[in-house]
């Protein structure tokens, strides 16, 4: 195409941008709403309800407190966030949207929540789509060094059992947590003594964080990951080691990763069944699998899609924030 084309195209979304704008944004409100009723239509709520009645109300009311409690971590996430690029928002709306994000992260997956839903609430409250990117990429690097790490670990010290009949030993699991603790130990290593700390990457600056926020990086995602674990700890009522399920929910990480099943709906569940329900019955396991989904998943999502769906309504113009960064 002629570059008078391109011009007259440019032009044209110059003069149209306001209309085009709204247009997404409604197209952005109607996936979500989409995406929130199949989310919660593909939970079979007649096996949930079954398994509810098996646990004893202690159980539920212990595995939604540490629930409340692991969301309230992650926010902590985006509160690096705000801390890496010295933006104003205020910490209370910056850990609420921290948990919009998870919410929908972990039922539609990171397009829509780590990033989609990040991307729309920052800039609605006048953060520029540069600090955000960098928000979100702190998020990832965050979440993911500290699985490294805690899997690392956890991999290299053997303590996950593999099934009968896979013919393999621990051996290679546990050269990959050597490898995982190597790569994140590294992570630590170059925020502490890189000399460069900048790079430029498809037109966005990344720079190292410094040690100290690194380090807190590390130990708020091992946090999140444990308490994650600890939820089916309890709702499998203690039956199974708790070394042994923090183990088996690192490897369904991967696994769901690697299905691009948004929230690994079914692989997580499957997983387990596969590695613990020798240990206790394959009933029982996916019973509190189905009950971990609602209350980790389901619940977290709708409170998370009312809130944005209120917060779209009271957000009309976007606020201005100090966007300036320290780094």
């Amino acid at each position: 195409m002629s570059t008078l084309h391109w011009q007259g195209l440019y032009g044209w979304f110059r003069r149209h941008w306001i209309l085009i704008r709204k247009i997404l944004v409604a197209g952005f409100i109607a996936l979500v709403l989409m995406l929130l009723g199949i989310a919660v239509v593909k939970v079979d709520w007649n096996d949930v309800q079954a398994a509810l009645r098996q646990l004893p109300t202690q159980t539920l009311w212990m595995a939604a407190l540490i629930t409340v409690s692991s969301y309230v971590v992650y926010g902590i996430f985006d509160l690096l966030g705000k801390w890496y690029t010295a933006h104003d928002l205020a910490w209370w709306r910056t850990m609420m949207i921290g948990f919009v994000s998870y919410a929908f992260n972990m039922s539609m997956g990171a397009s829509i929540g780590g990033v989609g839903l990040r991307m729309r609430l920052y800039t609605k409250h006048g953060l520029q789509q540069g600090v955000v990117m960098r928000v979100v990429g702190l998020s990832l690097v965050t979440n993911w060094t500290g699985y490294a790490l805690l899997a690392g670990c956890v991999f290299a010290a053997g303590v996950v059992p593999l099934p009968d009949g896979w013919g393999v030993g621990t051996e290679p699991l546990r050269f990959i947590g050597v490898l995982m603790m190597a790569a994140s130990i590294a992570y630590l290593g170059m925020c502490a003594f890189s000399l460069r700390r900048s790079w430029v990457l498809f037109g966005h600056e990344i720079e190292l964080p410094s040690f100290g926020l690194a380090v807190v990086q590390i130990i708020v995602a091992i946090v999140s990951w444990m308490l994650m674990a600890l939820i089916i700890y309890v709702l499998l009522q203690q039956h199974v080691p708790y070394l042994t399920v923090l183990g088996v929910l690192l490897i369904s990480a991967i696994a769901g990763t690697l299905s691009r099943i948004p929230g690994g709906l079914g692989v997580i569940e499957a997983v387990f069944v596969i590695f613990v329900g020798g240990a206790m019955g394959r009933s029982q396991v996916l019973s509190a699998m189905l009950v971990y989904r609602a209350v980790y998943y389901i619940c977290p999502l709708v409170l998370a899609g009312l809130w944005y769906l209120g917060t779209e309504v009271n957000m009309r113009t976007p606020a201005r924030h100090n966007n300036c960064s320290s780094k």
